[in-house]
């Protein structure tokens, strides 16, 4: 189905609070559309740097690559431009209960349901968050620097996308990308595990034994140690939690919140950014943006990956051969009597 009819048709059936959101990211999203410039012309113009024409070839080739590999039809995907105003392109709002390190849910109408909203303006997402807060949840606001449309549109280069390194670019392509070839309805975690799954063992593929995947790959292993560590922090929190209810107010459960911030969570960042030389803004460790929405935000995308790689392992396919087992899955669970989300079912394979 078209984007827009999607689109239109969420502004029909949605309740007023959901049709002032859904108009105005429709909006923001049109916007990006008709703001593309093509790529040959941004190629041809003396005034663009070096650096980024050789970013957007980059993400031209790791397309080509993508398609050719998975024999996908990518259609107008990554042929336009966007410079935008901001770093940014959107911002994601993650909101959390204050005695609970668990993502607040937000549901749509046929679409399904998210643990975040996204918005085009930084102002709307401010504004959000305030009235989350007035209803007394935790929130925490994430930059996007990258998305995906899964297909309804013709995603463009955005010029947020200049702030990755190379290979960690190519490594984006490959994940948005995936989104464009498949996509769970209702299971965000599960689509963004396996759209990180493989994006990552097809870096494999691309640069095979080339020395800027190998340096990028120890220092992926050293973040992934910090980022595993915090997401047991955040686990033991939110077992903390349950032990102290049901005599637990929203005031105790941050004061908890800011003592297990400052007394355990930036030590260990600070150890690991230490060791590894991980300065300013590769350095997480600002004690005011960690709280239980930061934490439930690492919670929400952590459950699949061993899982993913183990049923891979058990399985002894290819990287290609793997998706094709998961097109099928997908399809037999579809026409069963779904009483388990397909992560479930996925599960049960192993």
């Amino acid at each position: 189905m078209d984007f827009l009819k999607i689109f239109f048709l969420l502004v029909i059936i949605s309740g007023c609070g959901t049709t002032k959101y859904v108009v105005k990211q429709g909006w923001g999203q049109l916007s990006l559309q008709w703001s593309g410039i093509p790529n040959e012309k941004v190629l041809n113009d003396p005034k663009i740097s070096e650096d980024i024409k050789f970013k957007i070839r980059l993400i031209e080739d790791a397309k080509a690559f993508f398609t050719h590999y998975f024999e996908h039809k990518s259609q107008g995907i990554y042929t336009k431009t966007v410079f935008l105003d901001e770093k940014a392109v959107s911002y994601l709002v993650i909101a959390s209960k204050p005695d609970d390190v668990e993502a607040f849910e937000h549901s749509f109408p046929f679409v399904g349901s998210f643990p975040y909203l996204g918005f085009f303006s930084k102002s709307d997402a401010k504004d959000f968050k305030e009235d989350l807060e007035e209803d007394g949840l935790v929130t925490y606001v994430r930059p996007v620097l990258a998305y995906s449309t899964l297909g309804y549109f013709e995603d463009r280069i955005l010029s947020s996308f200049f702030e990755y390194e190379e290979v960690e670019l190519v490594e984006l392509v490959f994940h948005e990308m995936f989104h464009t070839l498949f996509f769970a309805k209702n299971e965000v975690e599960l689509n963004e595990n396996l759209a990180s799954y493989f994006a990552h063992d097809l870096l494999d593929e691309y640069y095979k034994d080339s020395p800027k995947l190998k340096k990028y790959r120890e220092d992926e292993l050293s973040r992934e140690v910090l980022h595993k560590k915090l997401v047991r922090y955040a686990q033991e929190l939110k077992e903390e939690f349950k032990k102290m209810k049901p005599n637990l107010s929203a005031q105790r459960a941050n004061e908890h919140t800011r003592r297990f911030v400052h007394e355990l969570l930036i030590p260990a960042i600070n150890e690991a950014c230490a060791s590894q030389g991980w300065e300013g803004e590769a350095c997480p460790n600002q004690e005011e943006k960690w709280n239980q929405a930061r934490l439930a935000a690492l919670l929400t995308y952590e459950e699949e990956q061993d899982f993913l790689r183990e049923l891979s392992d058990k399985k002894s396919l290819s990287l290609r051969a793997f998706f094709q087992q998961i097109e099928s899955w997908y399809a037999s669970w579809k026409k069963g009597k779904q009483k388990d989300d397909f992560t479930t079912y996925l599960r049960q394979q192993l």
